[in-house]
């Protein structure tokens, strides 16, 4: 094969400047942005033919670099962080943004923020206020706890609360709860930062109380205990309980600090799933200072949320760290939003999409996947649609053992493969995210809100469209 003859066929820039649609590229956007798409594209292009062995596959890339332009051209001016459909069936996807927000919360929270608002003024006595004011006291009567704040995530609050009691001394805590995070942050390093000195006791799947007594001296300044929320040891195990540990650390007058990670304000037992430690049974068994992530199981944003004795909480407000590390004012809105559905469970079940999610009935979820295979087999997609039984999980480090039973619209593609349906399906105007099993797509509809059918319907509709127009270009 000459390859020269394909790389003399690439049309030139004046030549390509002449063509219409990219005058319309010019007139829309401007030229600059099309120059620079233009030349991103051919060398695309002449990469793409020395790689390339199929004369074929050649002459269609060359017949499509305008489209290819075009392509390009947009996504330049498309924000890159978009909404995207969740299919994995992994209620808090990291990746994907964890807790989702209800519409209805967005809705007030945009009011709040496309303007001014009284983040930090204190409309009854016109004067300066806090910005933990709008939720302290939902915090406080939910909780049980004296005091509350929130920074911008749970590893801040471990920061914050260590810094602000413990800098410069020692903080024991269990080998057995030295957990890493997420993205290599670990409990150890982050305690470093906070300049407190690590004191480790017992071993990875046992430690005694008396680990804990023999290990504090006269520079112990508190007692840690992480709940172990994204992982389980299971088999020869044995922990020292929050009680425990609260009766030792009043002995020897230490805070007893528990980071309680996901942080869940209901029962989840009582809708058929394992019992998770609760933020207010912590504060009634005597802890001083309790931390939580905000966009976990207590379905909000981004936040670390941090309640407790009063004389404790007062510290950490007036930490530098704190003005570093402080919550926005669409994070302070979403929180007391969100943290209002609690005054009732009922409410907050039904109006939280967390809790909704994992409370969803079976058969419901069952109806609801009928429902996706009839719209998509009425799409004219090419491909067999069934219903499957399936399992769905929480996520985001949180109850990392559980499996919910659901139901899936599964895809078995007949035209491409399931790899490369995948890949389209993330390259949709609204990408879906499936998993795959057994040689089909899979759809969790319980990760699926049922006004998105529609949505996933037709870009199903247009996958195939497009697949037609391909076949009839001549590229077959």
């Amino acid at each position: 094969m000459n390859k020269n003859v394909y790389y003399r066929k690439i049309p030139k820039v004046d030549i390509l400047l002449e063509d219409e649609r990219i005058r319309q590229m010019i007139e829309t956007y401007s030229k600059d942005t099309v120059m620079e798409s233009i030349h991103i594209e051919t060398d695309r292009l002449r990469t793409f033919i020395g790689a390339c062995e199929d004369e074929k596959e050649i002459e269609e890339r060359i017949g499509g670099l305008t489209d290819e332009i075009g392509r390009t051209v947009k996504a330049m001016h498309t924000p890159n962080m978009r909404p995207v459909i969740n299919g994995t069936g992994t209620i808090l996807h990291t990746n994907l943004g964890r807790a989702p927000i209800s519409p209805e919360h967005i809705k007030r929270i945009a009011e709040v923020a496309c303007g001014y608002s009284n983040l930090e003024y204190n409309l009854e006595a016109g004067r300066r206020g806090e910005r933990y004011s709008h939720f302290e006291k939902l915090l406080c009567k939910l909780t049980g706890a004296e005091a509350a704040m929130a920074v911008n995530n749970n590893a801040s609050s471990v920061m914050l609360i260590l810094s602000s009691l413990a800098k410069g001394g020692e903080v024991v805590v269990s080998r057995g709860e030295l957990v890493e995070i997420g993205g290599k942050f670990r409990i150890p390093d982050v305690m470093e930062q906070s300049g407190a000195v690590l004191v480790e006791v017992g071993t990875t799947n046992k430690t005694h109380y008396d680990d804990y007594k023999n290990a504090i001296t006269e520079e112990t300044k508190a007692l840690l205990k992480v709940h172990t929320s994204n992982y389980r040891i299971v088999g020869f195990t044995e922990s020292v309980e929050i009680d425990e540990l609260i009766t030792l650390a009043k002995e020897h007058d230490l805070p007893i600090i528990e980071d309680l990670g996901s942080g869940v304000l209901v029962d989840l037992a009582k809708y058929g799933l394992t019992h998770e430690p609760m933020v207010q049974e912590s504060i009634a068994k005597g802890a001083d200072v309790v931390c939580f992530s905000g966009d976990k199981l207590l379905g909000g944003p981004q936040a670390g949320i941090i309640v407790g004795k009063k004389k404790y909480i007062d510290q950490m407000k007036k930490n530098q760290l704190t003005r570093a590390l402080r919550i926005d004012k669409f994070t302070a809105a979403a929180l007391e939003l969100v943290l209002k559905e609690y005054l009732s469970e009922e409410t907050a079940i039904r109006n939280v999409p967390v809790l909704r999610m994992i409370t969803k009935p079976l058969e419901k979820i069952e109806k609801e996947a009928k429902s996706l295979v009839r719209m998509l087999r009425r799409s004219g997609f090419s491909g067999h649609f069934q219903v499957v039984p399936c399992e769905s999980q929480i996520g985001g480090g949180s109850l990392p053992l559980e499996r919910i039973p659901s139901f899936a619209a599964a895809v078995r593609p007949e035209k491409i493969s399931v790899p490369k349906l995948e890949e389209k399906m993330r390259h949709l105007e609204i990408p879906i995210i499936p998993r795959t099993a057994n040689d089909m797509i899979l759809l969790d509809v319980r990760t699926i809100d049922r006004q998105q059918f529609k949505v996933i319907a037709d870009q199903f509709r247009s996958m195939e469209d497009e697949e037609y127009n391909h076949r009839n270009s001549g590229a077959y």
